[in-house]
């Protein structure tokens, strides 16, 4: 049975609720928008390409029975079962027969000429997390209309340099910061900032397309002000080329970090969906609380700022899902855009899961646990370790929702690291804390020694 959430979804985006999805989770979507742009030099990212991918998992519990997830590897059979005893009719799952671990799962449907000819028979619409340009060609192929827009208009309206630009338009407070694209502006906001730096403020410098931390970094010492000035310095002289697609804003003190989600329907109506506390770390992603400790009016004000960013967003052609980071500073004052994330979140997947599962009034936790392992772990072992804690009891349990992430590092000749995501439920948060220890100590006990 499809949930009243992904109903919404499909309504907003094709005008019936009851059309039937091709679900493709590219959770790789920003590093294909980013490469026409220039952000700091660094070094390679460190979280694996293949983990992130395998996060594609995450749509088994958002589709319903009548759409189609595609993924690169097949659900373990185990989760499948698991997904199934808890309720949830699944979609059909669909994998490449041509798979190339070096490929995304879009490109590697692209290079499987019987998968094409199976979506081309689907009397669907396809919906990415966020259209790039193997998704939009994957559209040609197949014949299958796109659900949102093309990969053009995802690139423009998901660059930080976009969303502070609406912030300041739609007179939303912002964030006090500036906006560079190229190295001499850089260095000018540099020069700025620098004195504020060396009294003790932290100053943050963001890639327009980075994500969960990587092309962020955090100048809280005059050396690191001269470090990146250096940086940047010599790779305009060296290469010529004086772009730099960057944000630098100013490091505010917080109560907690924001992220909420509304729909842009392709009338270019907003639905405002739901706000959620978010868990971070030095700008990385961790995780959800729900509800948001917030007071009705700041409610209202993220609820207008919706609308404001809403609207902008359909001028700009996008009609789809969108969230939006935001802070609730120190000092109670509401900063209602960060950044805006114009694609399928992590927040869009966990729909399902809360519509389902979360009693009203309770409280959950979304987040993932990292696991330490010397060798495959199939998910029945996953499901015997945690046992009862799977089990709903006096409101309380925890549903895994990914698990293909557990062994998407596996490898014959090395330990690994895994990941497991799961949405945690209790009537309260100190119940909601008291079972994120229980099952992290019951995690552990699966881990290499």
């Amino acid at each position: 049975m499809t949930t009243d959430y992904l109903r919404g979804i499909k309504k907003a985006l094709t005008g019936d609720g009851s059309t039937p999805l091709v679900l493709v989770c590219n959770f790789e979507a920003e590093a294909f928008w980013a490469e026409r742009y220039l952000g700091l030099p660094s070094v390679p990212f460190s979280a694996s390409t293949r983990l992130v991918r395998r996060m594609e998992e995450l749509g088994v519990l958002l589709g319903g029975p009548d759409d189609y997830l595609v993924v690169s590897e097949d659900v373990d059979p185990g989760f499948r079962r698991y997904a199934e005893d808890l309720g949830f009719a699944l979609p059909t799952v669909l994998v490449p027969e041509n798979v190339d671990p070096a490929r995304s799962t879009t490109e590697n449907a692209l290079a499987s000429p019987e998968l094409l000819a199976r979506l081309g028979g689907i009397d669907g619409v396809l919906l990415p997390m966020g259209t790039t340009v193997p998704e939009q060609k994957l559209a040609e192929e197949t014949g299958l209309p796109l659900a949102v827009p093309g990969a053009e208009v995802f690139e423009r309206v998901n660059s930080k340099i976009y969303g502070r630009r609406v912030a300041a338009a739609g007179g939303l407070r912002p964030v006090p910061g500036f906006e560079c694209e190229t190295t001499a502006e850089f260095l000018a906001v540099l020069d700025e900032l620098e004195p504020l730096v060396a009294q003790g403020e932290r100053v943050v410098v963001k890639d327009a397309y980075g994500v969960s931390g990587k092309g962020l970094v955090v100048l809280d010492a005059a050396v690191k002000v001269a470090g990146v000035r250096k940086l940047v310095t010599r790779r305009a002289a060296r290469t010529g080329d004086d772009r730099l697609h960057v944000v630098v804003e100013r490091w505010l003190p917080k109560r907690f970090d924001l992220n909420y989600q509304f729909t842009v329907g392709r009338d270019g109506a907003v639905a405002f969906d739901f706000v959620k506390q978010a868990l971070t770390e030095d700008g990385v992603h961790k995780g959800h609380l729900v509800p948001a400790e917030l007071p009705p009016h700041h409610h209202e004000e993220l609820r207008r700022a919706a609308d404001v960013i809403g609207a902008r967003l359909h001028a700009d052609g996008f009609s789809g899902v969108a969230g939006v980071d935001a802070i609730l500073g120190a000092d109670g004052v509401l900063y209602p855009l960060l950044e805006i994330n114009a694609r399928l979140n992590m927040s869009t997947y966990q729909g399902g899961v809360t519509e389902r599962l979360l009693p009203p009034g309770h409280t959950a936790l979304a987040r993932h646990y990292t696991l330490r392992l010397d060798g495959r772990l199939p998910f029945d072992h996953v499901r015997a370790t945690l046992g009862a804690l799977l089990d709903e009891r006096d409101g309380e349990r925890v549903v895994v929702t990914c698990a293909g992430t557990v062994n998407a590092n596996a490898a014959d000749d090395a330990p690994f690291e895994g990941r497991l995501y799961a949405v945690l439920v209790a009537p309260d948060r100190s119940r909601l804390a008291a079972l994120d220890a229980a099952t992290q100590t019951a995690l552990t006990t699966l881990e290499s020694r």
